[in-house]
C-alpha cells in the first residue's frame, strides 16, 4: 500500500508505485483527498480527486486505487489490512503514528528517484 496526493504525476511516482509493487502480491494505492491536501499541505491541488484517481488507474499500474477516508486517515489502513506500507523518502504526513498503531504491518522507507528533478513542489 502507498499513499499519497500524486497530483501532476512523474516518473518519481511511477519509481514509487513499481518500487512498492515489487514488495508484495499486489498494489494499493490510497490518493489523499482534497480537503486533506489542503488541510495537511495548506495547497490547492491543481486536479481533484476523481481525475488523479482516475490518472492513476489510467497508468494500470496498480490492484486496487481508492481515495482515502476524510474523518480517520487511518481507516483505510484498518479496511485494506496490507501487509506492507511503503513511504516515499520525504513522506511525512500520518507517518508517526504507524508503527504504533500498526505493529503487525511492516512498514518500508523507499528510496527516491532523482529528487532533485522529480520531487512534486517543482512541478507546482
Amino acid at each position: 500500500m502507498v499513499f499519497g496526493t500524486f497530483d501532476i504525476l512523474h516518473p518519481g511516482h511511477l519509481f514509487l508505485f513499481k518500487e512498492a509493487k515489487k514488495l508484495g502480491d499486489s498494489l494499493t494505492v490510497v490518493v489523499a483527498r482534497d480537503t486533506t491536501v489542503q488541510a495537511v499541505k495548506n495547497i490547492k491541488t491543481q486536479n481533484k480527486e476523481d481525475e488523479r484517481l482516475k490518472n492513476i488507474i489510467d497508468l494500470n499500474i496498480a490492484d486496487k486505487i481508492i481515495l482515502g477516508n476524510t474523518e480517520d486517515k487511518y481507516q483505510v489502513i484498518r479496511d485494506e489490512r496490507p501487509d506492507i506500507i511503503a513511504l516515499g523518502y520525504d513522506q511525512s504526513a500520518f507517518t508517526e503514528g504507524l508503527n504504533k498503531n500498526f505493529p503487525t504491518i511492516k512498514i518500508v522507507r523507499l528510496k527516491p528517484y532523482k529528487e532533485d528533478t522529480y520531487k512534486s513542489s517543482k512541478f507546482r
